[in-house]
């Protein structure tokens, strides 16, 4: 008898130690499919495997795990550990980072974005705001600003903006609806079916988007220099997965986020490199706005919204001013190289 109990806990000890030495596996929620948009994350599950030797890896899905509009559930719960969404998705659920879509905040390269996110992720009360779901702001996803494509005559003026239909999430959308036209919040993989049947007669995307879901391929136009803004996509991780993993993943993990973002970067940038090549190949006119009609739209769209934007949020009992202020300061201090 005893001799079968010290076999019985020998056995249960080796299988412990096997169970402490097992594989950290993390499933990842993106949707669509791998592009320029999802680069950085390909990437950095690239790198954390590498330096752990393949004890910590990612798995990521393309929409297997969630509906892109609810990552952020799925994080707060553990249904998966990682997740990328848009700010613009579900602005109640995440408020503080709606700062970052606010018409025309004045950011030009998608190196000033990385800054301007991540100092924006890094205050106190988006660490919060995002905690109430279970979520550690990991990396922002950069993106240029928006610009529309259209079918039909190009749409050059202010005027004609009105009673468009245009795809549009968040401060964007606000914008096009301070110019008279109708924004629709339908998600970036619905995009191409609504732009099909007539639901939208536009689409606000990055370069990649239009490509990616589809849109440059019904468009006869493109705004080249509208710039309205753009939209903020965190990735973000589950808090207590995070806080579970061994000291050595977890500085596996944040040691390679630098990197990823310095790929995603050179990625997206050889993809802007080739974009009028692109319009070209595929018909589709480039349309300059004046400086006129840009200096009316910012006229109408940016001072109102943001400072609506900061009156709803601080309301709320967020510091809004405190917010814009740091995007502002970051860009400043981007470009002078302090």
């Amino acid at each position: 008898m005893n001799r079968f109990l010290t076999a019985a806990v020998a056995a249960a000890a080796g299988f412990a130690i096997a169970g402490e030495a097992a594989a950290t596996e993390w499933n990842v929620s993106l949707w669509g499919k791998r592009r320029a948009f999802t680069e950085h994350v390909e990437k950095l599950a690239e790198l954390v495997s590498e330096k752990t030797g393949g004890e910590f890896t990612l798995n990521i899905s393309y929409g297997g795990l969630s509906k892109n509009k609810e990552n952020l559930d799925g994080i707060s719960i553990g249904a998966f550990e990682m997740a990328q969404f848009c700010a613009g998705y579900h602005r109640d659920k995440n408020p503080t980072i709606t700062v970052l879509e606010l018409p025309f905040l004045g950011v030009n390269t998608l190196e000033e974005e990385v800054a301007v996110s991540h100092a924006v992720y890094g205050h106190p009360a988006v660490q919060a705001d995002l905690a109430r779901w279970n979520a550690k702001l990991l990396m922002t996803s950069p993106m240029p600003q928006y610009n529309i494509v259209g079918t039909g005559e190009p749409r050059d003026e202010l005027a004609e903006f009105k009673d468009m239909r245009v795809r549009a999430t968040g401060g964007i959308g606000q914008a096009f609806s301070a110019v008279g036209a109708v924004p629709t919040s339908v998600t970036a993989t619905e995009a191409y079916n609504a732009m099909e049947s007539g639901v939208v007669d536009t689409v606000a995307f990055a370069q990649h988007a239009h490509l990616s879901f589809g849109t440059i391929n019904k468009a006869d136009w493109w705004t080249a220099n509208l710039n309205p803004g753009t939209v903020n996509c965190p990735v973000v991780v589950n808090t207590d997965a995070y806080d579970a993993l061994s000291d050595a993943e977890r500085e596996a993990l944040d040691s390679s986020v630098e990197e990823a973002i310095a790929h995603y970067l050179e990625n997206y940038g050889a993809l802007l490199t080739k974009w009028d090549g692109v319009l070209a190949e595929k018909g589709v006119e480039k349309v300059m706005i004046s400086d006129d009609q840009l200096a009316e739209f910012r006229k109408v769209a940016a001072d109102p919204i943001r400072a609506k934007w900061i009156e709803d949020m601080s309301a709320q009992g967020l510091p809004a001013q405190e917010l814009y202020d740091l995007v502002q300061k970051t860009l400043s201090d981007v470009r002078s190289g302090s």
